[in-house]
């Protein structure tokens, strides 16, 4: 006589329940968690801007003057996600002279869906400053 081993296991009701009230869950804490991940996102800005100031101050060191071409710099921007890349900022230096420079970073993506794009920018100083907040 063979004898059944019986499997506990869920059933398709059961499991869909539980993915609707995770769903549910989630939908309700997504929109307080927006500001936090536009925030990680600039992240990303500040870096590479601390790197570009880096650089330029590196720059003045050897011609004593800023420079305005990226490539002086040995500086490539990371490919942004509409290159098929991973950033999501485009950076530019804005000017630069003898004794001052400024740097910008412009999100492509618009974080929280408001329609506006965050901007950051540093200087000279090295002290990256938000212009524009997502």
């Amino acid at each position: 006589m063979k004898q059944k081993n019986k499997v506990d296991a869920f059933n398709l009701q059961e499991v869909l329940t539980v993915l609707a009230i995770i769903g549910i869950l989630l939908l309700l804490a997504l929109p307080s968690l927006m500001p936090l991940i536009a925030r990680t996102k600039s992240v990303e800005a500040q870096i590479q801007l601390k790197y570009i100031y880096n650089n330029q101050t590196t720059h003045r060191y050897l011609n004593s003057k800023y420079t305005i071409n990226m490539n002086e710099l040995d500086f490539e921007p990371p490919k942004t996600t509409k290159e098929e890349g991973t950033s999501n900022y485009v950076y530019e230096i804005l000017n630069a002279s003898d004794t001052s420079f400024k740097a910008r970073a412009t999100a492509i993506n618009d974080f929280d869906g408001d329609g506006v794009f965050n901007v950051w920018e540093i200087d000279e100083n090295g002290n990256p400053k938000q212009i524009v907040k997502d």
